[in-house]
């Protein structure tokens, strides 16, 4: 891995074209880059629509009595996934350690139900994609696709 983002070989990532995009670290970050932008945009309009699943059993009763919204709280988390989304898709650094860090506190929820622990561990093994992608960032400087 070391050698795949050693400046000498990617020219500072200033190469284009067929050279990057034939690059196998390019294409893990562009993935990366492309899944947490479309993964918290869905879920955040879902939380509007309810279409893939009904998103109040994934919250916390205890999260939801600390607010006078209860599971309306719901939607307000829909627009932050959503924020999140736009975040990754305009500056991919940041949105990355942004998606990271709300996937934690996902968790932090998840721990307090009940049988999600799964659901926990998964968004763990997200997170640390997320954060992937905020590293590898620092390598694409600039670039959106």
């Amino acid at each position: 891995m070391a050698r795949a983002l050693d400046a000498t070989q990617t020219g500072s990532i200033a190469q284009s074209g067929p050279t990057l995009r034939s690059d196998p670290t390019y294409q893990a970050w562009q993935i990366l880059h492309i899944g947490f932008i479309v993964a918290p945009i869905v879920a955040g309009l879902d939380k509007f629509f309810g279409l893939l699943v009904n998103w109040d059993q994934y919250l916390a009763p205890s999260i939801a009595h600390l607010t006078p919204l209860g599971y309306n709280l719901m939607v307000v988390i829909g627009v932050i996934e959503i924020v999140a989304g736009v975040a990754v898709a305009l500056r991919p650094r940041l949105g990355g350690y942004l998606v990271a860090a709300w996937l934690w506190g996902i968790i932090v929820n998840l721990l307090l139900i009940p049988g999600y622990y799964d659901v926990a561990l998964r968004d763990f093994g997200l997170s640390l994609g997320a954060l992937a992608l905020a590293r590898l960032s620092e390598h694409f400087r600039g670039r959106t696709w």
